[in-house]
């Protein structure tokens, strides 16, 4: 059975750092791309970052490119993601996801998601 857990989230201030993790377990770490999708209340799911299997591409979110940062330890079945000068805007439920392919994943079709951990950002 595959998990994915993600932890890290919680009430922070507007410029913070914050770091997400996600642990995965079930699967071959190393196969799949790891992603993080958010979801602000009141809108959709939307794709943050993604990091290939063997982390020599990685995506982000335009407006994201500079602040956020995803990287993977695959001896550790862990993927991050790194926040830095959060936004109130930032705050949101965010969400791990794993894909064999890259591109199915930033379309938001992973084979598997996490529950989600809350990230709040207080101005």
């Amino acid at each position: 059975q595959v998990q994915l857990v993600e932890s890290g989230g919680g009430l922070v201030q507007a410029g913070d750092s914050l770091r997400l993790s996600c642990a995965a377990s079930g699967l071959t770490f190393g196969s799949y791309t790891m992603g993080w999708f958010r979801q602000a209340p009141g809108k959709e799911r939307e794709f943050v970052a993604a990091m290939t299997q063997s982390g020599l591409s990685t995506y982000y979110l335009d407006p994201l490119k500079g602040r956020f940062t995803i990287s993977r330890d695959n001896a550790k079945n862990l993927v991050y993601l790194q926040m830095n000068s959060v936004k109130p805007e930032d705050t949101a439920v965010y969400y791990c996801a794993a894909d064999p392919t890259s591109l199915r994943l930033r379309r938001g079709v992973p084979a598997y998601w996490g529950q989600g951990t809350q990230v709040t950002v207080s101005s």
